[in-house]
């Protein structure tokens, strides 16, 4: 798609603006460099008009990181989810070759939205709700890992396969929890309680499939294991191994593999689902990770509950996601988000009826430099964040 003149225009500004220190010192202290990728393709909505959206029109770069902002109420995750999300999801929903014309919800149309292929909101809610579900079988290496147990000599000696070291059935789980590793014990007046089950010790599984080890270790010790020592142990086994370190990058590296879903917070499990899909992402004739479908990530204000530490592994693989070739859109009142973000959009000038339109947009620069035209809170109190920054 080509550029909107109007985008043009606030370029041209932009290069007039002083610019914002190459570098900026985090709240952690560090000084990572503020990345920024080529932006080539738009993606515009037409006249957006939904709750106290005022038939905004907004544009945004494809394959880059953009992060809508603005005041409680000011109308971004109206934007974001109910008009963009929701609107990009209704299509690339369709599969037939050829598709039917979109009818839009919301606003007048969208251009630009040819490019994906498929859409996904990554948020906080839980990634399962039973103690069977864990990491290991959420992102998917832990069939992996199976196999890898039934390829010893002491399984092939039993004729155990594969489905002997699933929790979830077979001969194989301790029959007394069924695989989960704790019991519930019912309270007559208070909430029920759950506890390690007293059969298997929490391991899962029955006594005769953890005498099988690998490497020293049974299923139930490397379910047990966690993933900073999971990464040292799987090193020769990269299908494992890369969703392993990507969860170490991402902060994660304190969690057991096997970990119950419902004992992980919100944070934790958002992060898993972000993990998931870089484990998708595939290596091309550069060495450079890509993805085999162009996906368009929406993430509701991420850093909700986060560590300043954390906060900057998000960030990591906020920048990975669309190095991969994916375009991210972020919901945010966080500063360092913000200053990482290719392309900001401002919502408001106010929350409620003082909200619903699109203040400012345009590079971190550009919206910090004309901040006190276009009236935007954001561009003010940002433009005095990196200047700040800029000095320490």
């Amino acid at each position: 798609m080509v550029q909107p003149a109007a985008l043009e225009a606030e370029q041209k500004e932009a290069k007039k603006a002083p610019k914002a220190a190459p570098k900026k010192a985090s709240k952690t202290g560090e000084t990572p460099e503020i990345k920024v990728h080529a932006i080539q393709d738009w993606l515009t909505i037409h006249k957006a008009s939904l709750h106290n959206l005022q038939n905004v029109t907004a544009t945004l770069p494809l394959r880059a990181l953009t992060v809508v902002t603005g005041v409680s109420g000011s109308g971004k995750s109206t934007l974001a989810r109910e008009v963009l999300l929701e609107n990009i999801a209704k299509i690339t929903e369709i599969k037939t070759r050829i598709k039917p014309a979109p009818v839009w919800q919301h606003c007048e149309s969208i251009t630009g939205y040819e490019a994906f292929q498929r859409v996904l909101e990554v948020d906080q809610t839980p990634i399962g709700k039973t103690p069977r579900s864990c990491p290991a079988t959420y992102i998917g290496f832990w069939d992996t890992i199976r196999k890898q147990f039934a390829d010893t000599a002491e399984a092939r000696m039993r004729g155990y396969s594969a489905a002997r070291f699933s929790f979830n059935t077979g001969d194989g789980r301790c029959e007394a929890c069924e695989g989960q590793g704790m019991r519930t014990v019912e309270m007559s007046f208070l909430p029920d309680v759950k506890v390690a089950c007293d059969v298997c010790r929490g391991r899962r599984f029955n006594t005769a499939t953890l005498q099988v080890l690998m490497r020293g270790k049974s299923v139930g010790d490397v379910l047990n294991m966690d993933v900073d020592e999971a990464v040292s142990y799987f090193e020769n086994s990269p299908s494992i191994a890369h969703p392993l370190q990507l969860m170490q990058d991402v902060g994660l590296g304190y969690l057991t593999i096997g970990q119950p879903s419902p004992t992980l917070s919100g944070g934790e499990a958002q992060r898993i689902k972000l993990v998931t899909e870089l484990a998708k992402a595939r290596l091309d004739l550069q060495g450079n990770l890509r993805m085999v479908a162009h996906t368009l990530y929406v993430l509701d204000e991420p850093t909700v509950g986060l560590h300043m530490a954390d906060v900057e592994k998000l960030l990591r693989v906020t920048h990975r996601l669309v190095d991969a070739g994916n375009t991210v859109v972020v919901i945010e009142h966080n500063l360092d988000m913000m200053a990482e973000a290719d392309w900001l959009i401002d919502m408001g000038p106010e929350g409620g009826s003082g909200g619903g339109q699109q203040v400012a947009a345009g590079s971190v620069d550009a919206v910090c430099a004309g901040a006190a035209k276009s009236g935007s809170h954001t561009g003010r109190i940002l433009g005095e964040f990196l200047a700040e920054a800029g000095r320490s």
